[in-house]
Order: structure tokens, then C-alpha cells, then sequence
């Protein structure tokens, strides 16, 4: 419904092959016409092609998670920001200001006894299974949390909590949906999971 007087807003999907990652809102005048709509389409277009090179290199092929080559950089990143935030945490007279940024967590999710699977089931239910625990972890994490595949049936979690009490019940919330989710042919499987606080110090092997 268009008011005459009032701006119009035209809503743009940004769509990968897997999800839709984003929206990009237009506000005009008036309606957007038919040859800049399709202008607008050709230029979406464009992003999903790009943005499907850069899913080629740095996701999982299997489960659409990151890939381990992304995680480094990302890790010395995360450290990075955090000296940062420790140094802008501490004013002129030495003492640490009031409403500290919130921390960064890193957790390794490791599914226990996943070889079984692969020998009584097969490598294509075991496959289904590292699938199927991707779209777990996604529905149990946040968008902006950074989740990898790290090789075989173990997953890396990047997250950002207020304290480790939160991220506890963050993991434990992963831990618990898993364990109930029942699983085609396999039934019901169990994960393992360990995290620490990222430090300002560390390297990604020090993690």
C-alpha cells in the first residue's frame, strides 16, 4: 500500500544457496519501478555470486559451518579486540571503568563415540549426523556466533558472553538439545564439550 506523501520501503532478500543472510531495506519517494527493480535484482545477483566464492573457501562443504582455515585469523582477531578492551577498560587514574565489554569464549564440541557410528551405520549416516548437529548448533546459537567444523567430528564455538556462568548455560543448552534430538537410524548421540575464556595473550594453540 503506497500513502501518498509518506516514503515507501521496498524489502531486498540477500539469499545464499543455504540461508537467507540479511535484508536491505530501500526507502523512495515513490514506488521503485519494474527497470530498477530488476536493476536492483541483477545487483543481488552479483552478491550471491560473490558471496558463494567466499562460502567456497572458507565453509565446510558437508556441513556449511566454517572451515578450519578461517579460525586463526578470526581467534587473533578476537584476541586482539580483547587487549583492546583491556587497555580502553582502564582509565588515566588506573582504575578499570565501569561496564566492561563482554568477553570472548571459545568452546570445542566433540561428539563422543562418533567412530561407532561410522562402523555400524556407515560414513553416509555419519555424514547425516555431522549435518543434522550443524543445524543444532545453529538453532542454539546466536547469528553473529562464530561456528566451525575443525576436522571430523569435532566443532569449534567462538562466542561472546558477559561471564562463564553464561556461557556455561549457553553449551549446556547445545549439550542437552543434542542429547534429546533423535537421530535417523542412529537414535540419540552425545557431545562432549570444553571452553575457556579467550585472553588477550593467547594464541590459538594456547587456547
Amino acid at each position: 500500500v503506497v500513502v501518498l506523501g509518506q516514503p515507501v520501503t521496498t524489502v531486498f532478500a540477500l539469499i545464499t544457496d543455504r540461508e537467507v543472510v540479511g535484508v536491505v531495506e530501500v526507502e523512495t519517494v515513490v514506488a521503485i519501478d519494474p527497470e530498477h527493480l530488476r536493476l536492483v535484482g541483477s545487483i543481488l545477483r552479483i552478491y550471491r555470486n560473490f558471496q558463494e566464492l567466499l562460502d567456497y573457501s572458507e565453509r565446510d562443504t558437508l556441513t556449511g559451518l566454517l572451515n578450519r582455515k578461517t579460525f586463526d585469523e578470526s581467534f587473533l582477531k578476537a584476541a586482539a579486540g580483547q587487549r583492546q578492551a583491556a587497555q580502553a577498560d582502564v582509565g588515566g587514574d588506573g582504575r578499570r571503568a565501569v561496564g566492561r565489554m563482554h568477553e570472548v569464549y571459545l568452546g570445542v564440541v566433540d561428539i563422543d563415540h562418533f567412530k561407532l557410528v561410522n562402523d555400524r551405520h556407515g560414513h553416509l549416516i555419519g555424514d547425516e549426523v555431522l549435518l543434522l548437529l550443524s543445524r543444532l548448533m545453529r538453532n542454539t546459537f546466536r547469528f553473529d556466533d562464530r561456528l566451525y567444523r575443525f576436522g571430523g567430528e569435532e566443532f569449534v564455538v567462538m562466542m561472546r558472553c558477559s561471564d562463564a556462568q553464561d556461557a556455561t548455560a549457553v553449551f549446556e543448552r547445545l549439550r542437552s538439545n543434542t542429547e534429546h534430538h533423535s537421530f535417523p537410524r542412529v537414535g540419540h548421540i552425545t557431545v562432549s564439550i570444553g571452553f575457556t575464556e579467550v585472553l588477550a595473550s593467547d594464541t590459538p594453540s594456547a587456547a
